[in-house]
């Protein structure tokens, strides 16, 4: 049985309210769970001291028994002090999409012409202007 502590969602439409808790990997998201860990509350202020409530004796319980966090609640643990940060590298976030890096390329090209345009006539110009 693979532990997972994961997100649980409440709340009304629009209006999540997470718990988080302790559960089989194999549950449905807001399915069965053996024990609620905290709380977690998104539209709250950043600084609000309600917006994550965890119970860190009880998570550290959980993790020694080897129970895997999600992405989210790893960061929740991390921002709480419970578990050390560690340090994540995705070099493709920052990069332009298929579609942007194409609408830039279309760019240069029209500039380019728009370049050598300006530069052809010019000489021609002179010439006149010199006779």
């Amino acid at each position: 049985m693979s532990m997972k502590i994961r997100l649980a969602r409440g709340g009304s439409k629009k209006r999540p309210f997470y718990r988080v808790v302790a559960a089989d990997s194999r549950m449905p998201r807001d399915g069965r769970y053996i024990e609620k860990l905290g709380t977690y509350a998104p539209l709250l202020a950043k600084d609000s001291e309600d917006r994550v409530k965890l119970d860190a004796e009880r998570i550290a319980y959980w993790l020694g028994q080897g129970a895997q966090p999600t992405e989210r609640v790893q960061r929740l643990l991390e921002v709480a002090g419970i578990n050390p940060k560690t340090e994540r590298n995705n070099p493709i976030k920052g990069a332009p999409g298929k579609k942007a890096t194409a609408r830039v390329a279309e760019k240069a090209a029209k500039a380019a012409a728009a370049a050598e345009a300006a530069a052809a006539p010019a000489p021609a110009a002179e010439e006149a202007a010199a006779e």
